[in-house]
């Protein structure tokens, strides 16, 4: 077990609201990471991707990195704009 995964599991043990929202909290992080890196993927900075859907540079940064709360149709969008499509599975 890592340090990181020993902190975690400490966390967990000793406060039920980390333990209760930890899972959702780490997907959406992941969520804003695999953005990111498909945007890097497409060579585009965030001012470029913002243009594209036609945006704000901030709106980039904030669907980057706070992905909690993020509507269908701007993922939708940001596929597009990177050249890419949209897959949803349900798991």
């Amino acid at each position: 077990m890592s340090d990181l995964q020993a902190y975690i599991a400490k966390r967990k043990k000793r406060s039920r609201s980390f333990a209760e929202g930890y899972e959702i909290g780490y997907e959406q992080f992941k969520l804003g990471v695999l953005l990111r890196q498909a945007r890097e993927a497409a060579g585009l900075t965030q001012e470029e991707l913002a243009r594209r859907m036609n945006t704000r540079k901030s709106a980039i940064s904030r669907i980057e990195n706070h992905a909690e709360d993020i509507k269908l149709s701007t993922l939708e969008k940001f596929a597009e704009a990177i050249g890419k499509t949209l897959r949803l599975r349900v798991a």
